[in-house]
């Protein structure tokens, strides 16, 4: 991984001259940043926010500071400040799936079975519970859950102290139980 990230830093430092090295970055990470963007507001959406945050990063990569974060950390936080811009759309999206309890971020039909087989009481109710979080709380839990990343990388990429990403995360945590125990009881 670190073998990644000083790749990374080089890859952006050399786009400054050659800007088409920029596109390794894109093909590292796009459909990583796309499933993120997907799980919180839904693939229609998710195209046009990927496709803006390689915008961004490629626009701003003179001010990319690779002593402070990776490059998959500061892409995760650029996009989610644009998820934040889009935060009444994502609070909309979760209320639908909370009504409905299809989630169409799930791509195979496959999955849309197996998981209505063995949660689909339950996904209304996650949804419904995830538009009761605040947003940082939902921000850290959604970058765990589907973006994979860890304390540090999460801090990197919301520009938070590692201890504020562990306190969300707890109480998103317990807010989410709190949810789940009641349906379940």
């Amino acid at each position: 991984m670190i073998a990644a990230v000083s790749d990374d830093a080089e890859v952006i430092s050399s786009s400054t001259t050659d800007p088409e090295r920029f596109t390794e970055l894109y093909h590292r990470y796009a459909a990583e940043i796309h499933r993120y963007i997907a799980s919180r507001l839904g693939p229609d959406t998710a195209d046009d926010l990927m496709a803006e945050t390689f915008l961004q990063a490629f626009r701003h990569r003179h001010r990319y500071d690779a002593a402070r974060a990776g490059v998959r950390p500061w892409l995760y936080g650029i996009a989610t400040k644009l998820i934040s811009r889009q935060r009444r759309s994502e609070v909309r999206f979760y209320k639908a799936v909370a009504r409905t309890g299809v989630d169409p971020a799930v791509e195979s039909p496959m999955e849309r079975a197996t998981d209505r087989l063995s949660a689909e009481g339950m996904r209304g109710d996650i949804a419904a519970a995830l538009t009761r979080l605040n947003q940082g709380e939902r921000d850290v839990l959604v970058l765990v859950a589907a973006g994979g990343l860890g304390y540090e990388e999460i801090a990197q990429a919301l520009g938070v102290a590692v201890g504020t990403v562990s306190s969300r995360l707890n109480r998103a945590r317990a807010k989410m139980r709190a949810a789940l125990e009641a349906h379940s009881g």
